[in-house]
């Protein structure tokens, strides 16, 4: 008799499935439906790029695997990149390793710093895939709410750390709320890392994201917290690189050998061909992607204007980053059956916030970064119609 072994292990059994899949199939169970669910942007590469491809395709050793931790023009765009952007300065206890992603790049950190059963402080509404990796490393997420506003709490984080404790994790510009953290609370959870010997991870994706005057900061340009902090960057977003999956994280230089051996083993290098297309792209990459933050921005105040109809019933705390709005919403329906319906009977989607780690309401994320306007507008009124039929 064949004895079949398990289909999974009881780790991976915990993870939550990708909303992002789940609410594509019901897409395509749905022909015409406009999607305000997937984070991307509507514009690909800028055209420096083919400048890279050119010197890739020129040398045939390209096509051989590179260093690990990234090709030697990348890594000197980035080091360029991060002083005069992010005001981290390379060489003082830190350095850069190129991923693919800045998924990867998280992936990386916590295996390099995590046994089984530690713990890591993620700040609800969480990133979806942190939380993911989390748990398929067998290390504990520990929640800690958000203020009304999506800010951190450093009053909470303080409480939430144990002895188990490794890192703290802050995502700013935030997916998925759109909000921008402030200042005094990324320096405020970067000193508690400090004094304590955590790592502060901060996800910096949506670093060029941002409205309204408000400004990113970056964690790591804090003298003295290159030791204990990680950043992580991502081409997919500002650059229109979503498909070539290139990305870097700056690290303490005590990590590197921890984090080679992780992506030695995951991945060995970054793809060479997207290197040296985000190596040729990096220079004018804050004004490529700035060239186009009008255009999210009008597509935001679309949205937000349409929302104002529905009164009292969604309310929508400031959004001036990344191109998410959070909607909390006043109904007993639970998230997932109203992202569900939305699509199924108004033909548009959005992605429930029980994904994000907020099942105890009813949370959707409206994604506005990947139409055009005339788009965004037929989603919208889709959108609103939708959630004024559905809501009591």
């Amino acid at each position: 008799m064949l004895c079949l072994p398990n289909q999974s292990s009881e780790r991976m059994g915990r993870v939550q499935a990708p909303i992002i899949p789940v609410v594509a199939e019901w897409i395509r169970q749905n022909p015409g439906t406009i999607s305000l669910g997937q984070g991307v942007v509507f514009y690909g590469p800028p055209p420096e790029i083919q400048i890279g491809i050119d010197q890739f395709f020129a040398d045939a050793q390209n096509h051989k695997y590179k260093a690990v931790y990234g090709i030697p023009q990348l890594l000197a765009a980035i080091a360029t990149k991060l002083e005069s952007e992010n005001l981290i300065r390379l060489g003082t206890g830190n350095r850069v390793v190129v991923t693919a992603g800045s998924n990867l790049a998280f992936s990386n950190t916590i295996f390099a710093i995590t046994e089984p059963g530690d713990e890591v402080i993620l700040q609800t509404p969480y990133y979806f895939n942190h939380e993911m990796a989390l748990q398929m490393l067998g290390v504990r997420p520990v929640l800690v709410p958000t203020d009304d506003r999506y800010q951190p709490r450093p009053d909470l984080i303080r409480k939430a750390i144990t002895p188990r404790t490794r890192a703290i994790v802050t995502v700013s510009p935030n997916n998925p709320s759109g909000a921008v953290y402030e200042e005094h609370r990324l320096r405020e959870i970067n000193t508690l890392c400090g004094a304590l010997g955590l790592v502060h991870i901060s996800d910096e994706a949506y670093e060029l994201f941002t409205f309204d005057g408000r400004k990113h900061f970056s964690p790591g340009s804090i003298p003295g917290s290159e030791h204990y902090t990680v950043s992580l960057f991502s081409f997919s977003k500002a650059c229109g690189f979503a498909s070539w999956r290139v990305g870097y994280q700056v690290i303490p230089d005590h990590l590197f050998e921890a984090t080679l051996k992780v992506q030695d083993t995951q991945l060995i290098c970054a793809p060479v061909i997207s290197q040296f297309a985000a190596a040729a792209a990096l220079p004018t990459s804050a004004d490529y992607c700035r060239s186009h933050l009008e255009s999210l921005r009008r597509n935001r105040d679309i949205l937000l204007d349409r929302l104002q109809e529905l009164g009292d019933r969604c309310l929508v705390p400031a959004s001036d980053g990344a191109f998410y709005l959070l909607l909390k919403l006043k109904t007993s329906m639970e998230s997932m059956e109203l992202s569900r319906r939305l699509i199924v009977e108004h033909k548009v989607a959005a992605i429930p916030g029980v994904a994000f780690g907020i099942d105890s309401s009813c949370l959707l994320r409206v994604a506005y970064g990947a139409l055009d306007a005339s788009s965004v507008e037929a989603g919208a009124d889709r959108l609103v119609t939708g959630l004024a039929r559905l809501l009591p």
